[in-house]
């Protein structure tokens, strides 16, 4: 089954979807003010940024941060918030 992919203009009005299993359905990530910017030199790879990314938006590979996938992230900061690391992985930037 193909699934054609929406954009938030699409969405219902008052932006309830009702329907199960239709979330690779809809692009939301075009609702953000903030980006998260993942920096691959800093991060350790601990996969706390993937367990409370709300938007399942962080690409994973081999059990490693490879990106995130800017189409579903809302740019809510959580990722930015939990990361462990001192010098921070991820940092949030005003959306452009």
């Amino acid at each position: 089954m193909s699934l054609k992919t929406k954009g938030w203009r699409e969405l219902p009005i008052g932006g309830l979807i009702l329907e199960g299993g239709t979330s690779e359905m809809y692009k939301t990530g075009g609702w953000r003010s903030l980006k998260p910017i993942w920096s691959e030199e800093k991060c350790t790879h601990c996969l706390t940024c993937w367990i409370y990314c709300p938007d399942s938006a962080i690409l994973l590979s081999d059990e490693k941060v490879q990106g995130i996938n800017y189409d579903y992230c809302k740019g809510c900061g959580i990722c930015a918030k939990e990361c462990p690391t001192k010098v921070k992985a991820i940092e949030m930037v005003e959306e452009r």
